[in-house]
């Protein structure tokens, strides 16, 4: 049998097991499961990865910079960012990747314009230091949005500025605000003043069209959710654990 899994706190909201158990299934894999592992601290990763039949796992909050000290390995995107959510376990030594990388590039560029130079990060948790990786290898400039910004961060009140919006066609939504049940939330946006010009990315994808996106689409606005993402990662998961 090769167990894969995820580790997190919570995982109750986790897009991973659903996936590969539907993975597995239609591609008649029945040596493999995927398990969640809720760990209360990072520690107890240390009796999980004593299992000879674990292959990989993948990391969610709040355990993508804690499980770097664990890594025999780190990819290039890993050292850079100081995030890790993909592990590969051969031999008993344990390689770690960032698979939100390509996961993120891949699914934001469709969408976007020559035109489009700067972008604002609602929000600092999560996988937003693999957004920024992203967008400086774009050559897009950022800025992030806070409700306590830090220096040479914006606040909401900030980015009311009409001439904000106008600098910034590209918002990134990297906040929960607006995940089921609370899906008549969105960040707190002057959404009259966006158009056409704009590209609103939210990493929530539950709903698939949040009030975040809902609002930026009446205005004209590009609009992408995050599954596509996620599926994205997902496969760069297995190939990783596979290889």
């Amino acid at each position: 049998m090769k167990k894969y899994g995820i580790i997190g706190l919570p995982l109750g909201h986790s897009f991973s097991k659903k996936y590969f158990e539907e993975k597995f299934k239609e591609e008649g894999l029945a040596d493999c499961v995927f398990e969640n592992h809720e760990l209360s601290k990072i520690e107890e990763v240390e009796k999980l990865i004593q299992d000879p039949a674990l292959k990989g796992f993948c990391i969610t909050i709040p355990y993508k910079k804690a499980i770097i000290p664990y890594l025999d390995e780190q990819s290039e995107a890993v050292q850079a960012i100081e995030a890790c959510n993909c592990v590969q376990i051969v031999g008993g030594r344990l390689k770690g990747y960032n698979t939100d990388v390509a996961g993120f590039e891949r699914s934001f560029l469709p969408h976007l314009n020559p035109q489009d130079k700067k972008a604002l990060i609602l929000g600092t948790g999560g996988a937003a230091a693999a957004i920024c990786f992203v967008l400086q290898n774009l050559g897009i400039g950022y800025k992030f949005v806070s409700r306590n910004p830090a220096p040479g961060q914006l606040s909401y009140q900030d980015i009311k500025d009409p001439e904000i919006l106008k600098t910034y066609t590209v918002i990134i939504n990297c906040s929960p605000v607006g995940t089921y049940p609370k899906q008549d939330q969105a960040p707190d946006l002057a959404y009259e003043q966006l158009s056409s010009a704009h590209y609103l990315y939210d990493l929530v994808y539950n709903p698939p069209l949040t009030r975040f996106l809902e609002l930026g689409k009446r205005q004209g606005a590009r609009i992408q959710n995050g599954y596509p993402m996620l599926e994205i990662q997902a496969e760069e998961n297995w190939k990783i654990w596979n290889a």
